[in-house]
């Protein structure tokens, strides 16, 4: 038996690496997929997906819906008002590429929803290859498949088969992260504008790319800087910067409103905050979010900023001090830390929150350092156990405010 494991276990390390990404991924995918299934037959008439929902309904569920409605009818010229006269939700908080894609790639099928299957799928295995290229110099490949494992199959794998840009941003997201830890900033000047044109994020690459510039300036002499790249990564941080802000831009014009982008993001806004939303403050949405949970908790609503403030510091004692992250390099940290101030600056933390973290993934890296098999096989496990609980709560149940992915 002893012989024959460790037969296999050659083998498979000399399994050419996308291969054994796609074994893994495909696994992951087929656990996903009993899942659903059995979130499918435990729905009921209470829940959004009705009694016993397919996979299709989940497909198709929550943000799938406007991003098909993009795809059929673009975009309103005039923003949509509630009764009071505020803006209501509407397209204009979702960026068109995934939308169109999915319509180019479903429509020899003749549905958008198997289109958005098959890029969220097919860009998830990609992400997963790119995943790897990132992470195995720096924490080994053995310990970058181990990543990659936690990444397809973990709490929020379900987002690997669904009408969601996730997968899609994170492909993106990894071959900039790469291209940059490579210097090979010439690709950038693709990336960034289809990145910013396919999720809300580009305005966090922009800082990176600014703390990038910075970090090579101090260390110029131990890694030369010659002026050509300098000149791209001032160029490629105006792109990315202008790219942030060219959706309001565009949504500005096309509305005559120009406001329209950020009270559009308001509206979902509105259903948390009483009394509702004014304007945007940035940071304002994690303190006044803090205080709503602390609320909902039974707790008293001052200790929800304090707790956000040790969150914080928290936050950046690991980026800054723990081994574990400090071994994925310093420029995915300084990643990690540009999207976290992005998110500090202009989310109001609610039950999409760690949807929202997805784009940290390269972190998944400091987590499969430890080479204790228990412990990986622990991280993995808990992976498995929290997919199921999102999946459960999102699909299964979904009836409640909490329980919107």
């Amino acid at each position: 038996m002893a012989h024959v494991l460790l037969t296999l276990s050659r083998r498979w390390a000399l399994t050419p690496v996308a291969l054994r990404i796609a074994v893994i991924y495909l696994a992951a995918r087929l656990v996903t997929t009993l899942f659903f299934v059995l979130a499918g037959s435990m729905s009921t008439s209470l829940s959004r997906f009705g009694a016993d929902a397919g996979i299709v309904d989940f497909v198709l569920g929550w943000d799938a819906q406007w991003y098909w409605l993009v795809a059929e009818n673009g975009y309103p010229s005039e923003l949509p008002l509630t009764d009071s006269g505020d803006v209501a939700e509407n397209a204009w908080a979702f960026m068109p590429v995934f939308a169109i894609l999915a319509k180019i790639v479903g429509f020899p099928f003749g549905s958008w929803g198997a289109g958005a299957f098959l890029v969220s799928v097919v860009a998830g295995y990609f992400a997963c290859v790119a995943l790897h290229r990132l992470l195995r110099d720096r924490i080994g490949a053995s310990a970058a498949m181990w990543a990659v494992t936690f990444f397809t199959a973990g709490p929020l794998a379900a987002l690997f088969q669904v009408g969601y840009a996730e997968t899609l941003f994170l492909l993106l997201l990894f071959l900039a992260l790469d291209a940059v830890a490579r210097h090979r900033y010439a690709w950038l000047y693709l990336l960034i504008p289809v990145m910013a044109f396919t999720r809300p994020g580009i305005l966090a690459f922009a800082l990176y790319l600014g703390l990038h510039g910075i970090l090579r300036w101090v260390r110029r002499r131990e890694d030369p800087l010659a002026t050509r790249e300098i000149v791209h990564i001032v160029a490629l941080g105006a792109l990315a910067t202008a790219a942030g802000f060219s959706w309001q831009l565009i949504a500005g014009v096309v509305t005559g409103d120009p406001g329209a982008y950020l009270a559009t993001e308001l509206a979902w806004r509105r259903h948390w905050v009483v009394g509702g939303v004014e304007g945007f403050i940035p940071f304002e949405g994690w303190i006044q979010a803090s205080q709503f949970w602390f609320g909902q908790w039974g707790l008293p609503t001052w200790g929800g900023p304090v707790a956000l403030i040790l969150l914080v510091v928290a936050a950046g004692v690991a980026l800054l001090r723990s081994p574990q992250v400090r071994a994925v390099g310093t420029d995915l940290r300084l990643w990690s830390a540009s999207y976290l101030l992005y998110l500090l600056a202009v989310f109001f933390p609610q039950s999409s929150t760690f949807r929202l973290l997805v784009p940290l993934s390269p972190l998944w890296g400091a987590v499969a350092v430890p080479r204790s098999r228990v412990w990986r096989l622990g991280v993995l496990a808990v992976g498995l156990a929290g997919q199921w609980l999102w999946i459960y709560h999102v699909y299964a149940l979904g009836n409640t405010f909490w329980q919107v992915p």
